[in-house]
């Protein structure tokens, strides 16, 4: 099952770096932290992302899964309940 995270590393990633990062988002975060969010398949996946960073003596801060908006629930900036007329 494929999951998407957040790994929130300290620094700012260079152009070269975050286009090698190919399926994920990489976005420049207050107080000098990048976040790089996007899927990963499996553990082994997560593991070669992380390992890739410690290669490079990028200080990972945190890994983070992002929750999957529920089928039931409103998005973001949808209303959450009708009122009547």
């Amino acid at each position: 099952m494929t999951r998407v995270v957040e790994v929130l590393v300290r620094g700012r990633m260079s152009a070269q770096l975050a286009m090698a990062l190919d399926g994920f988002t990489v976005q420049a975060r207050p107080g000098g932290l990048t976040s790089i969010l996007g899927p990963i398949d499996d553990q082994p996946r997560l593991l070669g992302l992380l390992g890739a960073f410690d290669d490079l003596h990028i200080e990972v801060i945190s890994v983070n899964p992002v929750p999957a908006p529920d089928a039931g629930s409103p998005e973001q900036g949808d209303a959450g309940a009708s009122t009547p007329d």
